[in-house]
């Protein structure tokens, strides 16, 4: 079974604009991108414009919000900076659950308002981070304009509309200076825009300016499942969405390619299998090993309890990792853990396509993996985060969230 690929070739850097505009330039409706905000119901704070500009002799779709009191992206590049776009003071800021309840009341496809929660998820967790507080605590003093909603609400849907099954990126660039945000002066990249970006492939180059926006870093951080060269298919269409900004040298564009994969679905799909034992290490540290090796984008890390040379009691750690990660992941391993050496061979693996969809239950919303085969359903099982982050706000065990998820969906549970 063949499926329709997306390849972010982010050679000029991304933004949420940018990839509206390139989704828009791949030939989406700007009438369904118009619709589905008017979904949003906040139309009294905003307004769009579509537009054909020219970036270094390259045509490309540019889409800019306009905010009330004529603020918006326009000027700018899309970023954080509230400095910058004049976010601070003008009532447009919304903390995160303020943005997932009105994400929840609207009518837009149950998918789309999974994605859009999600992106601004990955932000809340960078700036949490940075912060000290817990996601749920943070206030989007600038990503939670209603510009940025409209950015990602924009790019969710186009992506949703264009049926894209799988997104694929390139290697990141990013521009060099400072940039002012809420922070202060800071190194680029922005330190919201490289927290969101850890585990991506990064490259800086000497050319002035922000080139990748927070925004722009959480919508393809999210979603795509690899990073590199584009990947064998049949191209179908060419986008080209314009960024704000008309530098020498680089044409300021996100292009995007559409197309078809060439290799069947159903295949198996080639991974590495990194091993090593550990005899002297506590379950602590090897817990905080695992996290390491996730948080570097490792597929699957599992360990087992083995018995080593002299009787010792120790741990069987095994990573699956992608092909080009292998080598990455081993040095994970070799500085993270105690371990002297690490052995790993290459294997196939057969995995089922998922897809998230959310059920409604008497705790809240909870999004549940969907598993098919070829095309068939074959199971569906309610998301670990999401029922806990729903079972932590009613204040109910875990386990109920589950099951009152699993009924719903009328799933198996896997």
């Amino acid at each position: 079974m063949k499926k329709k690929i997306l390849y972010l070739d982010c050679f000029a850097g991304i933004s949420g604009d940018m990839l509206v505009g390139s989704l828009l330039d791949l030939g989406w409706s700007e009438a369904e991108l118009r619709g589905g905000l008017d979904l949003l119901g906040i139309g009294d704070e905003f307004s769009v414009e579509v537009s054909r500009q020219d970036r270094g002799s390259v045509m490309a779709t540019k889409f800019d919000v306009h905010l009330e009191g004529g603020h918006g992206h326009q000027g700018g590049h899309g970023h954080f900076c509230e400095e910058e776009k004049g976010h601070g003071g003008h009532g447009h800021g919304r903390d995160f659950l303020a943005i997932v309840g009105l994400i929840a009341k609207t009518g837009l496809p149950e998918r789309v308002k999974e994605r859009v929660v999600s992106v601004f998820r990955r932000i809340a967790e960078a700036e949490g981070k940075i912060h000290g507080v817990r996601a749920e605590e943070v206030h989007f003093h600038e990503v939670g304009a209603v510009d940025s909603i409209v950015d990602i609400v924009g790019a969710c849907l186009g992506l949703e509309a264009l049926g894209v099954d799988e997104i694929v990126g390139s290697r990141m660039v990013e521009g060099s200076g400072t940039v002012r945000c809420q922070h202060g002066v800071f190194p680029l990249p922005a330190p919201a825009t490289l927290e969101i970006l850890r585990g991506v492939s990064l490259r800086q180059v000497a050319e002035e300016g922000e080139r990748i926006t927070p925004t722009g870093a959480a919508l393809v951080a999210e979603w795509a499942s690899s990073f590199g060269e584009m990947p064998p298919m049949r191209v179908e269409k060419i986008g080209m969405g314009a960024g704000s900004r008309n530098p020498v040298g680089r044409p300021n564009v996100l292009r995007v390619v559409y197309g078809e994969s060439e290799e069947d679905e159903d295949a198996p799909n080639k991974v590495v299998e990194i091993r090593t034992n550990l005899d002297d290490c506590t379950p602590e540290e090897v817990a905080e090993v695992c996290r390491k090796l996730f948080e570097e984008r490792a597929l699957d890390v599992s360990v087992a309890p083995v018995t080593m040379k002299k009787g010792r009691q120790g741990f069987l750690l095994i990573a699956v990792v992608r092909e080009g990660d292998a080598r990455k992941m081993a040095e994970v391993l070799l500085r993270e853990s105690s371990a002297f050496g690490v052995r790993w061979h290459p294997c196939e693996r057969m995995v089922l396509e998922r897809e998230s969809v959310v059920v409604g239950t008497v705790y809240g919303d909870v999004s549940v993996k969907v598993g098919k085969l070829r095309g068939k359903e074959v199971k569906r099982v309610p998301e670990f985060e999401a029922c806990s982050r729903v079972a932590r706000l009613a204040g109910v065990p875990f386990r109920e969230v589950y099951i009152a998820a699993l009924a719903q969906s009328g799933g198996s549970g896997g």
